[in-house]
């Protein structure tokens, strides 16, 4: 055989069309045999499986899936892939979607309410379904968004009014839990490390301080920050104008970057001020002092999402489609009894 030879047809990689034609069928009778469509005859679907078996043909799984309607990928948008938090409830997530036969496409945005919405409208052209995590999308996008074809979800965030599936964290009772806490330490000043005002549940964490200020007689001073280490490691100077005996942190990231501060400027946690996260990120275990903070079960948030997505995915009906999970204090060593004299 001369180098500029055919390759004979047996030996190329068989496609549809070959076993169409050695089993005397259409190229559509085969996609959908291969599909698994209960329309095909019985006797003429067996045929064709014997062909494609004689031939070793495997068919394009997403040919497959267009023909079926469907991507079998489901979308999950997060506003920053570095925060270990986002981590346990997508990964449980995935876990759950792939024993469905799903895929995951996962992407961040800047933060940006705009972004974020112009970015889950970029993923609908390449989805099924769409899981919005700690979602900032103002209210009439999200509205609009409910209006799609492509389901969407909303985890850690419960809007009132907004015709979506959703699933968050109880972090209202947690944080005020936080301050019952502190409180029964003798702590009354106290400063509230923000996460960002566009966040759902920085509202819900900040609605928990407020609570303690009132029931518990806490004076509470909201600086603000993002959620980040960086930022809070930057904010705790000004924090510390207010003279609080505690810093109560939006989330764990916060608490590491303020702890951080505090040692820089001789301060001792919790001898001199306490701290406290939010989250019970692994790292805040292993932190010295270990931090006290809120656990909710992020594989619970993450397989409820996906409850939550399948379910509109089949079109079945749900008895509940906003769901509330709990969260639970946890103490360990960055909280002790408020300075003497503070």
């Amino acid at each position: 055989m001369t180098s500029g030879a055919t390759q004979p047809e047996e030996a190329r990689k068989p496609t549809i069309r070959t076993v169409a034609a050695a089993a005397g069928v259409s190229t559509a009778t085969v996609s959908r045999v291969m599909s698994n469509v209960s329309t095909v005859n019985p006797e003429l679907a067996e045929r064709v499986r014997r062909v494609a078996e004689q031939l070793s043909y495997r068919p394009s799984e997403a040919a497959r899936n267009l023909a079926l309607g469907a991507l079998r990928n489901i979308g999950v948008l997060m506003p920053d892939l570095r925060n270990a938090y986002f981590h346990d409830i997508v990964k449980s997530m995935h876990d759950v979607a792939t024993d469905s036969g799903f895929r995951m496409l996962i992407a961040d945005h800047s933060g940006d309410p705009r972004d974020e919405y112009a970015a889950a409208l970029d993923l609908m052209g390449h989805i099924d379904g769409l899981a919005l995590l700690s979602s900032r999308i103002a209210l009439p996008e999200l509205r609009a968004l409910a209006r799609q074809s492509i389901p969407v979800v909303l985890v850690n965030r419960v809007e009132p009014g907004v015709d979506l599936p959703m699933v968050g964290v109880d972090a209202f009772t947690a944080m005020l839990e936080i301050c019952a806490h502190l409180a029964g330490l003798g702590h009354r000043r106290v400063v509230y490390l923000s996460g960002s005002e566009l966040s759902w549940i920085d509202r819900e964490r900040w609605r928990g301080v407020q609570a303690g200020e009132r029931v518990l007689g806490l004076r509470a001073t909201r600086v603000e920050s993002d959620g980040t280490i960086e930022t809070s490691y930057e904010a705790v100077e000004q924090a510390l104008e207010h003279n609080p005996t505690a810093v109560i942190c939006f989330n764990d990231l916060s608490a590491i970057g303020a702890i951080s501060k505090l040692r820089e400027l001789g301060l001792d946690v919790p001898g001199d001020i306490s701290v406290t996260g939010f989250d019970d990120v692994v790292i805040g275990q292993h932190m010295l002092p270990a931090l006290t903070t809120a656990s909710s079960s992020r594989i619970d948030l993450g397989r409820q999402a996906w409850k939550l997505l399948h379910a509109s995915l089949q079109k079945r009906d749900l008895s509940e489609t906003t769901l509330l999970l709990p969260a639970k204090l946890v103490v360990r060593q960055s909280t002790g009894t408020a300075k003497t004299g503070s």
